[in-house]
């Protein structure tokens, strides 16, 4: 074997095995995840054969973590993230609480110590970024209500991680000496790395990152302009954690959403994606390769125990808590399912608790194996879930009824600023119009109002289906990111060859974008109104 090149053995072996049994894992219309764990275990230390560098792994599966929370942040907005704090906020800190305590627990009942226990609580509490986003686009369900939800969500847990890898360290004892004074002082120093680390975004990097990016278009290199989008979602990530230690994934996911206000968001999420893809398989890989299989015989109640409170438990928290902040049981059901499996910071956790001494290596082999045995059935049940969501929403089905009674109706996407003036107007003018939102206070609102209103994400043949796309006269896309506007583009004039689309962009460069996908045209605001002033005078 090549000792000397442990890096491209374990990617290749990985990713090669991978492949194999993802695709008979496709083939047996079982989720592909499922043979990559099964990769992952056969070039693990507890299989025979081959045994691939399981650092290496884990450390190329957290550029997987990284790649992807920053293509989140790409099709994230502050706006949105600001929009879900009243729910995501409260009900991710209810829920780590209660999950931490279940947890907790388990593991004074199995005897172990209280640190142990809390440590091991804590490490079931916490949701797999990678798992919920590739649940998430599967479904295309991450620019819905829903997605936005569980991603806010997912944003707490991992500030309230940043701390607990604080904390945790001198509740075990590392710092017996240190007072609660002193702890308290810890922890005001992490609030304030974050903070600090959010306006530095928000300041300089709102202002540098799209103006670098631009400058590197311009060379016309599209070599370049692929290195610029790694470096900048690798180099704030590694440079978040190095000067304001938070993770990894939070820095790239602000780099993300900064990067997002620049028109060459929908190119880096393009150019991105292939390698998104390929190391969030080598994160599948490497989670495969940390689990022991003996635990199955060894400690088979203790393991189903686990499992339960990590998709059972989490999964009724999560939905009852989302239900009491008002919201539909086909909502609480999306989130729910979202959140019922653990994944990178479980991982990081067992790392601490071994390195500090307080966790058995039961406890250890427990998280692993509960980790991937509740990353296999989340798609299964997230699967369970979006069927239920459809069923609970009839314009999300193929077969939903037309909304628009008329023909030659106009189809309004997104009910925002523009989106909004844009119905009133031809709603004043007796034009029959749909319109199409994924918030359900909106359309909710629509409805009242006596108007038809589709709940759904645009980009979806079945929401575009259900607003009546073969008899439009008309689609209007009034969201202002290029890069979704540019799927609902595709979308449409893929069930429509006819139906004229219209669409908003910042630049000359969404022109030619949205009009390759499909557009009929595209108003760029700053030009119609240069062009209003020149024809007034």
């Amino acid at each position: 074997m090549l000792h000397h090149a442990p890096l491209i053995t374990t990617i290749a072996v990985g990713l090669v095995g991978a492949f194999i049994l993802g695709f008979i894992a496709q083939k047996l219309r079982l989720s592909p995840i499922v043979g990559y764990l099964a990769a992952g275990l056969l070039i693990g230390p507890h299989t025979p054969g081959y045994v691939g560098d399981v650092e290496l792994a884990t450390q190329l599966s957290e550029i997987g973590v990284i790649l992807l929370m920053f293509g989140v942040g790409l099709h994230f907005s502050f706006r949105e993230l600001l929009a879900v704090r009243k729910i995501a906020l409260p009900g991710a800190i209810a829920q780590m609480t209660l999950a931490t305590a279940l947890g907790t627990g388990l593991g004074l009942w199995l005897g172990w110590g209280i640190s142990g226990a809390l440590l091991f609580g804590l490490a079931l509490s916490v949701a797999s970024t990678v798992v919920m986003l590739r649940a998430l686009e599967e479904r295309q369900m991450l620019d819905t209500r829903a997605g936005h939800i569980a991603v806010g969500w997912l944003i707490v847990e991992d500030l309230a991680m940043v701390i607990a890898l604080v904390v945790v360290p001198v509740l075990a004892g590392t710092d017996g000496d240190l007072s609660l004074g002193a702890l308290a002082g810890e922890l005001a120093m992490t609030v304030l790395r974050v903070a600090a680390f959010v306006m530095l975004m928000l300041v300089v990097g709102r202002r540098v990152i799209p103006w670098a990016l631009a400058r590197v278009a311009h060379t016309g290199s599209r070599e370049l302009f692929t290195l610029g989008v790694l470096a900048i979602g690798l180099g704030v990530a590694v440079g978040a954690a190095w000067l304001f230690e938070v993770s990894f994934a939070l820095g790239a996911f602000f780099a993300g959403m900064i990067l997002r206000e620049s028109d060459l968001a929908h190119r880096a999420a393009e150019d991105s994606l292939p390698l998104r893809d390929a190391f969030a398989v080598l994160f599948f890989v490497a989670v495969g390769m940390l689990v022991d299989p003996a635990i199955v015989v060894e400690h088979p109640w203790a393991l189903l125990a686990t499992v339960a409170i990590i998709v059972a438990g989490k999964a009724v928290v999560a939905f009852a808590l989302v239900r009491a902040m008002r919201y539909s049981r086909s909502m609480a059901l999306m989130v729910a399912a979202s959140l019922a499996q653990i994944g990178e910071f479980s991982f990081i956790l067992v790392t601490l608790g071994a390195d500090l001494e307080v966790m058995p290596q039961s406890a250890q082999d427990l998280v692993l194996a509960g980790a991937i045995i509740s990353i296999v059935l989340n798609p299964v049940l997230f699967a369970w879930a979006s069927r239920v969501y459809a069923r609970a929403n009839p314009e999300d089905a193929d077969d939903a009824p037309i909304h628009a009674e008329a023909t030659g109706h106009v189809i309004v996407v997104g009910y925002g600023r523009v989106g909004r003036r844009v119905a009133r107007t031809l709603w004043e003018r007796d034009v029959p119009v749909v319109v199409i939102d994924d918030d359900e206070t909106r359309v909710e609102a629509i409805r009242e109002l006596g108007h038809e209103a589709v709940l759904g994400n645009a980009a979806r043949t079945k929401v575009l289906r259900a607003a009546g796309i073969a008899d439009a006269r008309a689609v209007v896309i009034g969201i202002p990111d290029p890069l979704n506007a540019g799927a609902v583009v595709a979308a449409a004039r893929g069930l429509s060859l006819d139906v004229e689309i219209v669409a908003r962009g910042h630049g000359s460069r969404d022109v030619g974008y949205l009009s390759a996908q499909g557009a009929t045209e595209v108003l760029v605001g700053v030009h119609e109104v240069a062009d209003l002033m020149a024809a007034r005078y």
